[in-house]
């Protein structure tokens, strides 16, 4: 395995070549890069700043371990917007398959694109819950997102490239029985998993054992803690993830890639205009000494 860093909590929104300076200055052999919107897919990742991003990582010894960017619309109601939502997929595989990554990667969807509560608030709030209008059809919207899937599945094995889906509270893919589900129904081994157990473990879940269901499926790990009662992004250690137990699991599956350091909820991170200090740095070099720490107790191997 390798250690590798995402690139937002370091810096937002682009431009990015500084802040992929400053990650293989941490001592990182993999990054991931982000669109957060159409626009940027198409307005920031031209064809000459592919080039040059592309040359960049090379000179820096940076593997980029996935790209990613979310489209709107993938379980929307309407066939018009989930066609746009296919389009931007097309557009995240183009832009990935020049920057030279072998994975892509989008968060799953909400249903019917409905606006759920912020996890984040939920120990706050006095009564958590949606009120759903009753003539929505469940059965037709997950059907119409079972078909979004396929196409992007069948637009990535065109490519070449493979799908990590990303788990998150409330979508249409947000534990391990909705993965499997997904799988079974899209039928692509094109697809599989970005495993985020700091998203899974708030949805009742043990991490480990979702490695374990998902096994070779698992193409891709987010690592960052938190104690289950919301989606926080801290340091591993700082929670009640068992993390010996997750490498363990994915040593066992055969996963031999890239663990992604993603701390969104600690001193120093980056927001949208407000950049990020050092105090992120050494957040995230402890979190790399600590998992070090357990893959030595257990034998994996760390690519230096």
């Amino acid at each position: 395995m390798k250690f590798g860093a995402c690139v937002w909590p370091f810096k937002w929104d682009p431009p990015y070549e500084d802040t992929l300076r400053r990650i293989a200055g941490l001592g990182f052999k993999a990054v991931e890069l982000i669109a957060w919107d159409r626009e940027t897919l198409d307005t920031y990742y031209t064809p000459q700043r592919i080039k040059d991003l592309r040359a960049l990582l090379a000179d820096l010894g940076l593997e980029l371990s996935e790209f990613v960017s979310t489209p709107p619309g993938m379980a929307n109601p309407d066939p018009a917007v989930r066609e746009q939502a296919v389009e931007h997929f097309k557009r995240l595989v183009e832009v990935g398959v020049g920057l030279g990554t072998g994975l892509v990667n989008t968060v799953a969807p909400n249903p019917f694109d409905l606006h759920f509560p912020r996890i984040m608030q939920k120990h706050v709030a006095q009564e958590w819950t949606l009120d759903f209008d009753p003539g929505l059809d469940w059965g037709r919207n997950w059907a119409d997102y079972v078909g979004v899937t396929r196409r992007c599945c069948a637009i990535c094995e065109d490519a070449g490239v493979k799908y990590a889906l990303e788990p998150h509270p409330y979508r249409w893919m947000r534990n391990s029985a909705s993965m499997m589900r997904l799988l079974e129904h899209v039928d692509s081994p094109a697809l599989g998993m970005n495993f985020d157990p700091s998203h899974l473990f708030p949805m009742g879940e043990i991490p480990q054992m979702v490695v374990y269901e998902v096994g070779e499926r698992v193409l891709h790990t987010h690592f960052s803690d938190n104690d289950g009662t919301s989606n926080a992004h801290w340091r591993p250690g700082k929670g009640k993830i068992d993390w010996k137990g997750v490498l363990q699991a994915l040593r066992d599956v055969g996963y031999d890639y890239v663990i992604s350091i993603e701390l969104e909820d600690v001193p120093g991170v980056a927001h949208p205009g407000r950049l990020s200090t050092e105090a992120l740095d050494r957040e995230v070099l402890l979190s790399v000494a600590y998992l070090s720490g357990l893959c030595q107790e257990l034998g994996i191997a760390i690519e230096n």
